[in-house]
């Protein structure tokens, strides 16, 4: 059974830091590669990053490279996406998504199963 919970949500203020989670289930986390996405007001959603279950390698959509980090917590069955430096434009919907796919790529429509999203808001 997938399921993936996103936290970690808020307001922040421009070149603030945030670190969102996504939770899976302990199946998921173990069989899925564990992707990033947002999708900003009137925008598409695109693609952040991914970490893949077999050996937590992980890729980046080239735009956010160098202000977001994905990481895992095996133990906690959780995903992390760290955030610094973040600028107004970062403001969207964040959703986690697992696909069944080794290595892991940013390629949304690869990705099955989505969570409900947390919201990002960056503002003064």
């Amino acid at each position: 059974h997938v399921q993936l919970v996103e936290s970690g949500g808020g307001l922040v203020q421009p070149g603030g830091s945030l670190r969102l989670s996504c939770v899976a289930s302990e199946f998921t986390f173990n069989n899925y590669a564990i992707g990033w996405f947002r999708q900003a007001p009137g925008k598409e959603r695109e693609g952040i990053s991914c970490i893949s279950s077999d050996d937590g390698s992980t890729d980046y959509t080239d735009s956010m490279k160098g202000r977001f980090t994905i990481s895992r917590d095996k133990d906690k069955n959780t995903v992390y996406l760290q955030m610094h430096s973040l600028k107004p434009e970062d403001t969207a919907v964040y959703y986690c998504a697992a696909a069944s796919i080794f290595p892991c790529t940013v390629v949304e429509v690869l990705y099955d199963y989505w969570g409900q999203g947390t919201q990002v808001a960056v503002s003064p």
